[in-house]
């Protein structure tokens, strides 16, 4: 079943989290999202879709523009293609509790050697694409670590090309959903009511 693991962690008659389905997209377009998500430690969740499944990372430090800083990306369980339009708040006692703001969506590409796809690179470990959000554009590399104390844990690394900026900081700078134009505090407000 798909999302099993999802499904497992939460109590669905008290979170607003979606249960997701089975059902395959029509569309050839794969999406991404990125979710900020203050729950007991502000983190990122940075998702692609990936056979009809959110793969997803937690990102401590979020996404950078700089190429030669590398964040570590944690893997989480796969989340419903549902879950990219998620924004609300996890109640307190639940898995994830906190408030969860829609950072950046998009589609992405993959940058796939011919005859491969992504789902073939999220398995060797190198997945490369090619962002197109409202916050985020241009090329990317998850790696996952084989060795050493950070094992299984991947790297998420900004591409060195035309959309690469150094001084750009937009985890500070843009603190705003791109779909409701809120805060965290505003939607956590909103949610209390």
């Amino acid at each position: 079943m798909r999302n099993k693991e999802y499904n497992k962690k939460r109590d669905f008659s008290k979170t607003k989290e979606p249960r997701g389905n089975s059902r395959k997209k029509d569309t050839n377009s794969q999406i991404f999202v990125i979710q900020k998500h203050d729950a007991t430690n502000l983190h990122y969740d940075f998702r692609l879709e990936i056979d009809n499944v959110l793969k997803s990372w937690s990102v401590p430090k979020g996404p950078s523009t700089d190429p030669s800083i590398k964040r570590m990306a944690i893997p989480t369980e796969d989340h419903p293609l549902e879950y990219a339009n998620f924004e609300g708040t996890i109640p307190k006692g639940q898995y994830g509790g906190g408030t969860v703001m829609i950072w950046d969506k998009g589609t992405y590409k993959g940058l796939t050697e011919e005859g491969q796809n992504v789902s073939d690179s999220y398995k060797k470990g190198v997945l490369e694409f090619y962002l197109q959000g409202k916050k985020l554009q241009g090329g990317y590399s998850l790696i996952r670590m084989n060795s050493g104390n950070m094992k299984g844990n991947w790297l998420l690394i900004k591409k060195d090309d035309e959309k690469a900026d150094a001084r750009r900081n937009p985890v500070s700078t843009q603190n705003k959903s791109v779909t409701s134009n809120r805060t965290l505090k505003e939607i956590a407000k909103e949610e209390a009511k």
